[in-house]
């Protein structure tokens, strides 16, 4: 077997095994496949290599229904980090990743405002980057987060966390996963993630997944995919500035 290797000899400590149980945790049976570990140290990752091919309409369903399986896998609350794996994750890319606050939620809207709108709230205010205005309507969303205006009755998924197009290889075999920054959440967050970056026949994906999920995703789900895309957003805007500011503004509007 060919492998990849992922290094950063001055990687923050626990990253790579924090990535290693992410996968290990979202290898669940019939689910999307993901990347094999093949070893592990404090600077690299030796992976599976994974031969891209072209994606495909059937792919796409194929995936989608397999998502809906690894969701519907579980974990043990808003915010666990996957199992092997104790504390704090990672978002973000290789070179500059960020904190991920881990949490044990009974509900994913006081996970989210404590976990992730306030998480990034403080990582924009540090950085000179949270206009007044903005900083009042994120702590607003987290007020009404914490409410429960936007909780449902869905128990926490086993999500990958990071799901936009790049974490998605698509090869022969159909789309493998790679690069999660896995935790128990919402199934809207990574199907937002989807949708906020793209992914060829996304279409046929959701399409599939919901046909597959059924009843766990609650009434009007597509209306609240900008709700999820608000944190991976703010943590553009803190990662990459720039238009980003102006997205997370127009999102956070929505939903306050």
């Amino acid at each position: 077997m060919t492998t990849f290797v992922k290094q950063r000899p001055d990687a923050p400590a626990g990253f790579f095994a924090c990535e290693a149980a992410g996968l290990r945790w979202l290898a669940v049976p019939g689910g999307a496949r993901v990347a094999r570990v093949l070893a592990v140290t404090d600077t690299t990752l030796v992976l599976e290599r994974l031969t891209p091919g072209c994606p495909s309409p059937a792919g796409a369903a194929a995936f989608g229904r397999a998502l809906a399986v690894t969701h519907a896998a579980g974990a043990p609350a808003f915010g666990s980090p996957p199992a092997g794996w104790p504390g704090d994750g990672f978002f973000g890319p290789l070179q500059d990743p960020r904190p991920l606050p881990a949490g044990a939620e009974a509900t994913w809207g006081a996970f989210h405002a404590r976990c992730r709108v306030r998480s990034v709230r403080d990582q924009l205010a540090a950085q000179g980057a949270l206009p007044e205005r903005l900083d009042g309507q994120l702590e607003r969303l987290a007020s009404r987060l914490e409410d429960g205006t936007y909780d449902d009755d869905a128990p926490p998924s086993r999500l990958h966390g990071d799901l936009w197009s790049g974490n998605v290889v698509w090869t022969a075999d159909g789309a493998v996963l790679v690069d999660p920054a896995a935790h128990g959440g919402h199934a809207l967050t990574d199907l937002a993630m989807l949708d906020l970056f793209g992914l060829p026949h996304l279409d046929r994906v959701l399409d599939a997944y919901a046909e597959a999920a059924g009843d766990r995703l609650p009434d009007g789900w597509q209306d609240l995919l900008g709700l999820h895309q608000v944190y991976p957003v703010a943590m553009h805007a803190v990662l990459f500035g720039g238009g980003y500011g102006r997205r997370l503004a127009e999102l956070v509007e929505r939903y306050t």
